[in-house]
């Protein structure tokens, strides 16, 4: 006698929102299924999902092609990404969809006790890759966005003498001029406080999957731009 079905939610991002034209979709597969398997599935009606890059996560951690489906399993096919607490928390990530204010994050972070602050702000320029960018769109998998901050935190501080760390990441239309990302860490001493800081903005555009569009000057051209989640990275 055949095994039941399996019954999962795929949530869809970004491009792969585009292609498969929804936010959440309810699938049926086979037992015994894969996440790859899955991709192949829907790819017979989306033939260029198959052709997309992407990575996999299954219930918001990053997952291997080969791990089998569950019964009531999130997935999410992750393309390539854009490289709260009380103000005595020790390290908070935040998603904004207004403007962010590095005063306030580092009037948050600093102590009597820290030599140092330092503060990281990335800004829409306005060229890339030969266009002229007119403002830049961010979206993100809000859950699955802070579990792997959390565990960049946790790296961080084990790794460097920090005191507290702030994270803020705009979501929406982000125009010329204005901040995506303010990354704030503050410690006893300045080395330690720099490395941090590098450390953190370099994994959180390796790993958290945030996804960004360009709006081009060229009439209505748009495009999605990054790479490859790097877990681990």
């Amino acid at each position: 006698m055949a095994a039941n079905p399996v019954r999962v939610t795929v949530r869809c991002f970004a491009s792969v929102r585009e292609l498969l034209g929804a936010d959440a979709l309810d699938v049926e597969v086979p037992a015994g299924t894969t996440v790859e398997g899955l991709r192949q599935q829907l790819g017979r009606d989306r033939p260029l999902l198959l052709r997309l890059p992407v990575a996999y996560a299954v219930n918001r951690d990053y997952a291997r092609a080969d791990r089998m489906l569950a019964p009531g399993d999130e997935v999410a096919f992750i393309p390539p990404i854009s490289g709260g607490e009380g103000g005595a928390a020790l390290y908070r990530f935040e998603l904004h969809a207004g403007p962010l204010d590095a005063r306030a994050l580092e009037a948050e972070c600093r102590s009597d006790a820290d030599g140092a602050v330092v503060t990281f702000t990335g800004t829409t320029r306005d060229h890339n890759d030969g266009a002229t960018v007119e403002a830049l769109r961010y979206e993100a998998y809000p859950e699955m966005a802070q579990g792997v901050m959390c565990e960049l935190f946790e790296a961080t501080i084990k790794r460097y003498p920090v005191t507290r760390v702030r994270v803020a990441h705009r979501l929406g239309e982000v125009p010329v001029g204005e901040a995506s990302v303010v990354v704030v860490v503050a410690a006893p001493h300045r080395g330690p406080a720099f490395d941090a800081c590098r450390f953190l903005i370099d994994r959180l555009k390796g790993e958290v999957p945030i996804w960004k569009l360009e709006r081009l000057r060229d009439g209505d051209a748009a495009r999605w731009v990054g790479e490859l989640p790097r877990p681990g990275g």
